[in-house]
């Protein structure tokens, strides 16, 4: 039994120290040395609940290249469960661009599913659904086409979320992730005064919108808003890539424990914090706190 399945999301992060952004004007610059890492929504989420302590399953697609390497390589130097398939697009990549701040822009690299089959059977996918206190899915293309299977799989009282990141509400690639979960988190960046709308059409869900630095506004699903202030870092802020991850696994980990909704995204907020102070999303023992 675990107590969280994370569907999709692993890849690398090439992670690049730049000056400002948006970058300067400029044929070069010199950087400090760039850093091919574990990275992408669903790592983030796993590694982030496996520090939590949590009991993490991972199930995707991965590459037979130098990238998909990095990322068995980082697995396995956890306890992750992990339920693997080769992808003949080969790894997902992304681009980090992080400034002083840890501020990031990130170009990504979905490489798309392209074998002639699904990666994983119906059954099998099933499963593992069925041996999860709670299951995740990132908004990969291949897990689109078996929502339906997993929503069905899904035991009673076990709840399903995702994280639908810069979503403006309206691309329809994103519409059946929201609606087949029970808990959306989305980035505010696109949203703007939207979101109220936004968790209005998706109630009875529940919603996080995720703000960064100005906290989240947390929608219970009951036409109310609450807001969740952001956490003061415990040390200096220098990469805040994965924090939204981090965000995530632990209100994931405070509502798996009995947490109230509003408790556990106070706890959320703050392990994001402490994931800001941290280069990567290989988090050492003790710096995410546990409840």
């Amino acid at each position: 039994m675990f107590d969280l399945l994370v569907i999709g999301g692993l890849g690398v992060d090439l992670r690049v120290r730049v000056p400002a952004l948006p970058l300067p004007a400029a044929d070069s610059l010199t950087v400090p040395p760039v850093q091919a890492r574990i990275g992408n929504t669903g790592a983030g989420v796993a590694l982030a609940a496996h520090a939590l302590g949590l009991r993490v399953a991972l199930v995707d697609v991965l590459g037979a290249d130098p990238a998909g390497e990095v990322v068995r390589a980082a697995l396995a130097r956890t306890s992750v469960h992990t339920v693997l398939a080769e992808s003949p697009g080969g790894t997902r990549q992304s681009v980090n661009l992080v400034d002083p701040a840890g501020r990031r822009m990130s170009l990504y690299d979905p490489a798309p599913w392209t074998g002639p089959d699904a990666p994983f059977g119906d059954d099998r996918l099933a499963a593992l659904v069925r041996d999860a206190a709670h299951v995740h899915v990132s908004i990969m293309d291949w897990a689109r086409d078996r929502l339906p299977v997993l929503r069905a799989a899904l035991p009673g009282g076990v709840a399903l979320s995702t994280d639908l990141h810069d979503w403006d509400g309206q691309n329809p690639y994103h519409r059946p992730f929201a609606e087949t979960a029970d808990l959306v988190f989305v980035s505010g960046v696109r949203l703007g005064a939207d979101a109220d709308a936004l968790a209005a059409t998706l109630a009875p869900r529940t919603v996080l919108v995720t703000r960064g630095a100005d906290g989240a506004d947390l929608y219970p699903g009951d036409g109310g808003r609450r807001q969740v202030p952001a956490t003061v870092p415990p040390a200096p802020v220098v990469d805040s890539n994965g924090a939204g991850d981090a965000f995530a696994a632990a209100l994931i980990a405070g509502r798996l424990a009995g947490g109230a909704l509003p408790d556990a995204a106070a706890y959320a907020a703050q392990v994001a914090a402490a994931a800001c102070t941290h280069d990567g999303m290989e988090y050492p023992p003790g710096l995410l706190p546990r409840r």
